[in-house]
């Protein structure tokens, strides 16, 4: 007698960037477990002339949250923290601004998961440092340039 089970496929959409993170927090929500997040601004551009792209992350993964909630107390100082980030799933979704001279109009932010982080500085000095991984991206060897 055999089972006839499916497994469900995923498509993985992975996105590896530095920036800074900001926004650590903890969200509590009515239902279900509570969760970390994070707003990661991510740099792009030349490095002469750095732009920033704001993705609002759900941390995913023991590893991931350990790392975030350990520079909880330096985001509260308000010091730099810079790292090299995995972010999956990036996608739009739209709000509406509540107030200031955007009210009314429509506003759009990117969402993601937070999966992993590869280097962490605080101010300059480096905190964490993930082993490496073949599958890294050249961003982290371009970090030193930016930091």
């Amino acid at each position: 007698m055999s089972t006839n089970t499916q497994e469900t496929k995923y498509f993985d959409l992975h996105t590896r960037g530095i920036g800074y993170l900001n926004r650590i927090r903890e969200v509590t929500i009515r239902k279900g477990q509570p969760f970390m997040a994070v707003t990661v601004a991510a740099l792009r551009g030349a490095s002469d002339d750095v732009e920033y792209t704001y993705i609002d992350c759900v941390v995913r993964g023991s590893e991931a949250e350990k790392l975030i909630r350990r520079c909880q107390a330096a985001n509260e100082a308000e010091k730099k923290i810079f790292v090299s980030f995995t972010i999956g799933d990036i996608y739009p979704e739209t709000f509406m601004y509540q107030s200031g001279a955007k009210k009314g109009e429509t506003g759009v932010s990117l969402k993601g998961r937070l999966l992993r982080l590869g280097f962490i500085k605080i101010d300059g000095e480096t905190v964490y440092q993930a082993q490496a991984d073949e599958t890294e991206t050249s961003s982290e060897a371009i970090e030193e340039s930016v930091a």
